[in-house]
């Protein structure tokens, strides 16, 4: 098994050590290589123009997709979002490369607002991300799709409030938050396997 996957800064490790991010400790938990293709800043149109040479050339037997978070923050579509998306994990699968739709975690808003913008609403980006995540479920179902939820997971984490912060800027997991991330793979889940 070799997985290939592709991102933005989520995906890359933005401002982590290369031992503490999600993708080094997923490839520890099963023994397997795993390629870290995240470009921090990257868009879903970017990681389809990079799709064959940073994926396909690879030669994996699975790809895992994440994005979306800073299309929204430029002022994308979700609709355009879902295209991109989609015709990667179509793209996938005429290679025959099992594709895997990683959901991306929530912003925290007023963390990311002191620390990015003052011009972003980072609650709508929010809004686009809990729509995008409907979008995936509906489409991972009929497409037997597989799903890493890292936004359900993340969720769960944050409402158990053991004061261990998650956030580095409010975009960006901390150690603890890609640890989090890690534990959410569960290379045997399905799109309809766990509760939405």
């Amino acid at each position: 098994m070799k997985f290939v996957c592709i991102g933005d800064s989520l995906t890359y490790g933005y401002k982590v050590s290369r031992s503490e991010i999600w993708t080094k400790l997923f490839s520890e938990k099963y023994q397997i290589e795993v390629l870290n293709k995240g470009i921090n800043g990257d868009t879903t149109a970017g990681m389809l123009s990079r799709f064959y040479h940073d994926v396909v050339s690879h030669g994996p037997t699975h790809v895992l997709v994440m994005g979306g978070t800073n299309d929204y923050i430029m002022g994308a579509s979700l609709n355009m979002v879902r295209l991109n998306i989609s015709t990667m994990v179509h793209q996938a699968f005429g290679c025959n490369i099992v594709p895997v739709i990683g959901i991306q975690i929530l912003t925290d808003t007023v963390m990311a607002k002191e620390h990015w913008s003052n011009i972003t609403d980072f609650q709508i980006v929010n809004d686009e991300i809990a729509k995008y995540r409907r979008w995936v479920y509906k489409f991972a179902e009929i497409f037997n799709v597989k799903i890493i939820d890292f936004y359900k997971d993340f969720n769960t984490q944050l409402e158990k409030s053991d004061n261990s912060p998650l956030y580095l800027d409010g975009l960006h997991p901390t150690p603890k938050g890609h640890e989090i991330m890690a534990e959410s793979i569960h290379l045997s889940t399905r799109s309809g396997d766990r509760e939405k």
